[in-house]
């Protein structure tokens, strides 16, 4: 087997896959490891734009940020960004290559398994270590022809795997057990342990099942993780399981949970402010009193603001707005804020014209090309420092963009500002993350006096708490011998099997 490959595929999509490969990757870089993290198809809307000018899957990026590294297009060289319930926009080592239903795709696979593979050859030449994330699980019969997202790449490149089960869902010795049925027999010897997450209680109450495991399969356990509340951790896709109240909170905000929202890594900061309480709004709920409305992204505007349409929340924003409520729109929710929305050559979705929802005086054509580009600049709200990346192939006209809501490097403008400040729109994803702009924007909806955030900041914090959860909760000794890595100083060297 490969000695600097290792990777963790998971029972169920978001069983843990993404964070444990995000602390065993900082947990590396903290003894000295030149690590890379890898994914070899992701299917997600929240993406990054990477140093070389790509793009990744979000949570790709923030393993690199584990890791100490810039993100790379071969973190990720195969990313479907969904835009319908049967079809995708595949990307590969971070450019869109083709727009494919899910049979198209099947055929399509042979070209996938290329730039996965290119992409690993060049990781495993760079790095001692190479952590890979699979992707959903491996037992999914229909999908195992072909395959490059789980045990199809880790045959080709014959690395062992940790599989990975959610306790917390129910059912994780069904989940573990049944996996390794559903595997080949080449498969199941590749499986070098298993690792259970998000355990709450006593452990020693789950010892029996433990044991009975190890029996059963003949399969270590590699560490229980325990249920790790408030980690400052981007997700891959899946919106935040958490939405505590917080009695303490003085500004109330709302986004609409758009079918097809896109980065709502975006609200990170605000999920993490302690005096804002952040709602994400399903379908069906009426649109409750808030200080601030944010429409988000969304990879297929037009058709996300007819849902949105369909839902009343239009006229609900119409009531917010008359009522001094301030609405900000970020990239497809900025499209969203203009008069019209015109797709001539079906880039978002089928060809036609739309109607916006007309706060700001513009529109927008969707064409070819997408914009990909990190940056940054002032703010014209107030004058500090705000930072982000932009991932839209829309190109927005009117007067409403004569009022900017940023002056970016080289001089170029960025978003609107309403001319009675209420509404703003804004192509950068990421603006809530400098502090500076944070505070500048809570206080332009009506927090005067917010405490600061920095979530960087919260994020390496997020990133040395999973490392020390890998160190008090799994055998180290196990792991670095799979990554034929010399012995870690002990700590917790007592094994689950």
């Amino acid at each position: 087997m490969s000695a600097n490959v290792l990777m963790v595929q998971g029972c169920t999509s978001d069983a843990g896959k993404s964070t444990l490969v995000a602390a065993l990757c900082r947990w590396l870089y903290r003894r000295g490891v030149d690590v890379a993290p890898f994914k070899p198809q992701n299917m997600a809307l929240n993406a990054a734009v990477t140093a070389d000018g790509g793009e990744i899957g979000r949570a790709q990026a923030v393993q690199a940020q584990a890791c100490g590294l810039a993100p790379h297009t071969d973190f990720n060289p195969v990313l479907l960004k969904p835009q319908s319930d049967t079809g995708a926009q595949v990307i590969l080592h971070g450019r869109v290559a083709a727009t494919l239903d899910a049979v198209a795709y099947h055929d399509y696979k042979r070209v996938a398994r290329e730039a996965v593979m290119a992409s690993h050859a060049r990781l495993v030449a760079r790095h001692r270590v190479v952590m890979v994330e699979g992707a959903g699980s491996p037992a999914e019969i229909n999908l195992r022809a072909n395959d490059i997202a789980n045990m199809g790449y880790a045959e080709a490149v014959d690395c062992p795997v940790i599989l990975i089960a959610d306790i917390d869902r129910g059912g994780v010795f069904a989940h573990l057990v049944g996996t390794l049925a559903l595997l080949s027999e080449t498969e199941r010897a590749r499986v070098a342990g298993f690792v259970i997450n998000r355990f709450r209680g006593d452990l020693a109450l789950l010892q029996p099942g433990l044991d009975w495991l190890v029996r059963e399969t003949g399969k270590p356990v590699l560490g229980v993780l325990p249920y790790l509340h408030g980690l400052r951790l981007e997700a891959e896709d899946a919106l935040p399981r958490e939405q505590a109240a917080k009695p303490q909170a003085r500004l109330r905000v709302v986004v609409p949970a758009l079918p097809r929202i896109s980065n709502h890594t975006d609200f990170d900061a605000l999920a993490a402010h302690p005096q804002v309480e952040l709602r994400f709004l399903g379908p069906g709920e009426a649109m409750p009193a808030c200080d601030l409305v944010i429409l988000p992204g969304s990879k297929s505007t037009r058709a996300d603001l007819g849902w949105l349409r369909a839902q009343g929340w239009d006229a609900a924003i119409a009531r917010h707005l008359r009522y001094g409520g301030r609405l900000l729109g970020i990239c497809g929710g900025f499209q969203m804020l203009g008069h019209a929305l015109r797709d001539p050559d079906g880039r978002d979705g089928a060809p036609g014209h739309g109607e916006g929802l007309g706060w700001l005086d513009m529109h927008t054509t969707f064409a070819a090309g997408k914009q990909l580009r990190t940056t940054h600049g002032r703010m014209r709200l107030a004058d500090v420092a705000v930072r982000g990346y932009e991932i839209h192939c829309g190109v927005s006209e009117g007067a409403a963009l004569q009022r900017p809501f940023a002056i970016l490097e080289e001089g170029r403008h960025d978003g609107a500002i309403s001319a009675d400040g209420q509404v703003i729109g804004t192509y950068l994803h990421g603006v809530f993350d400098a502090p500076e702009a944070l505070a500048a924007l809570l206080r332009w909806a009506g927090l005067a006096d917010a405490q600061p955030l920095d979530l960087e900041a919260l994020r390496e914090q997020t990133l040395e708490r999973l490392a020390d959860m890998v160190e008090a909760h799994l055998d180290t000794a196990a792991l670095s011998g799979l990554l034929d890595l010399p012995l870690p100083s002990p700590r917790n060297m007592t094994p689950h099997a």
